[in-house]
């Protein structure tokens, strides 16, 4: 029998015993083993901290969010051969999407996080402190990767998701992994994992995985590591007081079992659209996964009134559920994942029927279509009710991890938050009502006690991700009994494993460190206008002091009839009285524009456009006959991914000062301590093309120099082209491009298509062996010229005739056979592209 393999120091090994069997849930099959002896884990963790670590660390949140997102698309390509492996875990169609697409998701989703962060390998958090009066004094925070590994225990039936939601977190942060899957399911798990470590994306021990129970795992974590557990809250309390953990102050994050509760609003009596609601998102949170989930309901809250209304309901619902061999369509809830997870929830139910009355289901009786259910980890739901809640206290504490939910009544909403809150801590709770006063009443009062509370109604229902659908923009994990952890959340969840640390200094070495200009920081002068230079030139600091400029009666009353904005300090100087302004005033978006018309450099170049306004403040009013001038400093680079027709670029944020000219020659007594030359700050946004540096310029001298050095027997360093070929195919394209060519289909599935023409504007080669439409593969044309030099002459005559057409037909749009229809500036694009493509295939260039 094969073992589960693990992949730790670099190479896929198996432990050195016999192993424990694993048996497929649905056949009862003994297919798989796990064992780990003689797996040194001290030196897996030194491992992941040392190789993993040290290249993780020094990538930028950009490189990593990038690295996230380049492994989901590789990881959805090849999601199909992990769903048969998940059938063997019980799972349906249904619980095996939300495991293994809802786990690619979470890559996808934490991939976007890289435009919250900063172009470095560091986070700088919330704003500067002031610490000295002439502000030469100063602090900040920014937050580092640990020099750790994290530790992820996973003992819950989520091999995909489970791993991917946890460690898509610490790579963003520049963290690397160690992952214990349940053995269970393990063999899923390690399906995944051998993929992305086949991928290459991750650096080498950004992912360590072992596929069984280490009961030493603990023992040698130090302070720079995180530990996640995600279990039973009994194991994940005797996790949570392991000696080394207290003794080197180990992160600990645990999302344990809780009896989370769903409530049914007072007006969601039946016939609403709630009532309806809330019985479908009962039933399927007890049969999804056959409600093996941490977030399934446990416990049903309903007005006493309805008890019997939602208990024939939900029997109704529950009468649809087919259950047996999830690889049948027709089947909606599969099996529990192992034989002794049946026997824990049968254990539980009968704990639960002591205070509780089963109104449907039997632990004895189970119909199933395509599968044995006495060989299969089968079990019909269980739905109780219990009609005394506040003394029949075993519903609030035991909870069954299977099919199994329980009705109780409650008589006011206050009674509805109490029995809520009786499960001490739970990760998400519902309500179903329509009446927004309920929501409030109900959220705010039992928030206390819930790590996500959803509100379902008509107005949400199609949208709602459910009650049990944790999202990784959102914190999942809970207070009490829930563990009081927090794992996701966004940027939350990534400071998780970043160390914050407070600096202090001056504002210009603060600038220097956190790579963000700090007020009252020394300005770098730059020796040409910032707008001139390409985003990987601009640096923080980056300084210009604009001319002046005088503000005159005429300009802020000009300004006023443009705009409409004929606020009274500024076209009515006869009601000033009493007011904060002395003469008539100049409007603050006036202020702005005049120190854009000084700031803003007029010719074409690398700056692509205004991007937008961040913040802005005015801190003194301005009058006709005042003069202002401006300082325009870089003040941080934002990285930006670019999917549409524009070349790549960044953002470039500004911090914009504008200075009254006259402030020096103001008499002192019209000064005061407080006053400054200073009147308004502002953050612009622009738009930065980056350096175009992979392709050459593709001139007639240049075209000349490469092909005087082409020779006939030349070879390609790739595909089977002979140089006249080359020289052929080009004459050909070009046209194509000059319009003589145009009687054919574009190539390119419409689907893709805008794709393939946006990539004309990025920096990217073409593929080597990229096929053309025409050519057939692995086949040479017949060639066209009696020699290369001919054919290099006819090639040379079809390029003027293309540089003529588009002289004379600036505006035309023609078909290409990838691109689709393309202007002139795009089919410049793609000229320079396929010549630098073809002259280095045949190192010309």
């Amino acid at each position: 029998m094969k073992k589960v393999e693990h992949y730790v120091q670099g190479q896929w090994t198996t432990g050195k015993e016999e192993g424990t069997p694993i048996l497929d849930a649905v056949t009862g099959e003994a297919f798989t083993s796990v064992a780990i002896e003689g797996l040194d884990v001290p030196e897996i963790l030194n491992y992941g901290r040392a190789k993993g670590g040290e290249v993780l660390r020094k990538m930028t949140f950009q490189e990593r969010g990038n690295m996230l997102k380049k492994l989901a698309l590789y990881l959805t390509k090849r999601k199909d051969a992990f769903y048969d492996l998940s059938y063997r875990t019980g799972a349906t169609k249904v619980d095996s999407w939300i495991d293994i697409e809802g786990g690619f998701g979470n890559l996808f989703a934490n991939a976007s996080l890289r435009k919250l962060f900063p172009n470095q390998p560091y986070h700088v958090e919330g704003d500067a402190i002031d610490l000295s009066r002439g502000g030469r004094f100063m602090a900040h925070h920014i937050m580092v990767p640990k020099k750790g590994v994290a530790v992820h225990i996973n003992a819950f039936n989520f091999p995909v998701w489970g791993m991917l939601e946890k460690c898509a977190v610490n790579w963003m942060a520049g963290v690397p992994a160690v992952v214990l899957p349940a053995p269970s399911s393990s063999y899923l798990a390690e399906a995944v994992a051998r993929t992305i470590i086949d991928s290459g994306i991750l650096p080498e021990g950004a992912l360590q995985i072992i596929n069984g129970t280490v009961k030493t795992i603990l023992d040698t974590v130090e302070s720079q590591d995180v530990v996640t557990f995600t279990g039973s809250a009994q194991t994940g309390r005797l996790l949570k007081a392991h000696p080394r953990l207290i003794q080197e102050s180990v992160p600990f994050t645990m999302e344990a079992d809780s009896l989370n509760a769903s409530i049914l609003g007072e007006d969601a009596v039946p016939g609403t659209l709630e009532f309806d609601l809330f019985i479908k998102e009962v039933r399927k949170e007890m049969t999804v996964k056959a409600g093996q989930k941490c977030t399934a309901i446990r416990r049903i809250i309903v007005p006493e009134k309805l008890v019997d209304d939602v208990q024939t309901a939900l029997a109704k619902q529950l009468d649809r559920v087919t259950i047996g061999d999830p690889r049948l369509k027709e089947v909606r809830m599969g099996s529990l994942v192992s034989h002794q997870q049946v026997q824990a929830v049968r254990d539980s139910v009968n704990d639960l029927s002591k205070e509780a009355q089963i109104v449907y289901g039997n632990l004895d009786e189970i119909n199933t279509i395509g599968a044995d259910a006495k060989k299969g980890a089968f079990i019909s739901p269980i739905l109780l009710r219990a009609d005394n809640p506040f003394q029949n206290t075993v519903i609030h504490e035991r909870e069954a991890f299977g099919p199994v939910s329980t009705i109780m009544p409650y008589k006011n909403l206050d009674e509805a938050i109490t029995l809520a809150q009786m499960g001490k801590g739970s990760l998400v709770s519902s309500i179903a009502t329509n009446d927004d006063t309920i929501a409030k009443d109900y959220v705010i009062n039992a928030a206390s006690h819930h790590g996500r509370i959803l509100v379902l109604n008509r107005e949400s229902a199609k949208q709602s991700t459910g009650h049990g659908s944790p999202l990784p923009y959102l914190v999942h994990g809970g207070p009490g009994r829930a563990g009081g952890g927090e794992e996701m959340g966004g940027m939350r969840g990534i400071k998780h494993y970043l160390q914050r640390t407070a600096i202090q200094g001056s504002p210009t070495t603060i600038t220097e460190i956190t790579g963000i200009y700090q007020q009252n920081a020394k300005y770098k002068e730059a020796e040409k206008h910032p707008f001139q230079y390409h985003w990987e030139d601009i640096q923080p600091g980056m300084s210009l002091k604009t001319h002046k400029r005088t503000l005159t009666d005429n300009d802020i009353q000009n300004f006023a009839n443009l705009t409409w904005d004929h606020f009274y300090a500024h076209t009515d100087i006869t009601s000033l009285d009493g007011s904060i302004f002395e003469k008539r005033t100049a409007h603050g978006y006036f202020i702005i524009s005049a120190a854009a018309g000084l700031f803003v450099y007029p010719n074409k170049g690398p700056v692509a456009a205004n991007y937008g306004l961040d913040s802005i403040r005015f801190l003194r009013p301005l009058y006709h006959n005042d003069t202002i001038y401006v300082r325009l400093t870089c003040k941080e680079k934002v990285d930006r991914d670019v999917s549409s027709a524009e070349h790549p670029s960044g953002i470039v944020k500004w911090h914009v000062e504008v200075f009254d000219a006259n402030f020096e020659n103001r008499p002192e007594s019209q000064k005061t301590e407080k006053d400054s030359p200073l009147v308004a700050v502002a953050t612009i946004l622009t738009m930065v093309e980056k350096k175009q540096e992979t392709f050459i310029e593709m001139t007639e001298e240049k075209i000349d120099e490469c092909l005087s050095n082409l020779k006939a027997d030349a070879k390609p360093k790739w595909g089977i082209m002979t140089p006249q070929h080359m020289i052929e195919h080009l004459e050909y394209t070009y046209k194509i491009a000059s319009g003589e060519i145009q009687d054919f289909e574009i190539a390119t599935p419409s689907t893709i298509l805008e794709k393939v023409h946006h990539s004309l504007y990025n920096y990217r080669k073409f593929p080597e062996n990229s096929q053309f439409p025409h050519l057939e593969k692995d086949t040479l044309e017949d060639l066209k010229h009696v020699d290369l030099e001919t054919a290099i002459e006819k090639f040379k005559e079809q390029r003027k005739k293309y540089l003529e057409f588009y002289k004379e037909n600036p505006e035309v749009r023609l078909k290409n056979l990838v691109f689709g229809e393309l202007n002139k500036y795009e089919a410049y694009l793609l000229e320079r592209k396929h010549l630098n493509h073809h002259f280095e295939q045949f190192e010309l260039i």
